[in-house]
């Protein structure tokens, strides 16, 4: 009979660390960390996208002096 208790006093031991090991995994996966060093204002964020779209804009314009017909072979819709 002590066999018995010992078995099931391990067995709710083991199962007591991994259910709340699974809840402190849980609870971790949905924080987000920021580095430091990735963190962007909301001003550095809209200046690279005017930056991208100007970028866009002009290889654009290059592509309709280059190849005029080039929107008509690659539309997907």
């Amino acid at each position: 009979m002590n066999s018995l208790v010992f078995v099931l006093a391990i067995v709710f031991m083991v199962l007591s660390f991994v259910t709340l090991w699974i809840m402190l995994a849980r609870k971790d996966r949905g924080t987000v960390s920021v580095q430091a060093g990735s963190r962007y204002d909301l001003d550095e964020l809209s200046g690279m996208a005017q930056s991208l779209t100007e970028r866009i804009d002009i290889l654009e314009s290059i592509l309709d002096a280059e190849v005029p017909d080039w929107r008509a072979n690659n539309e997907h819709a």
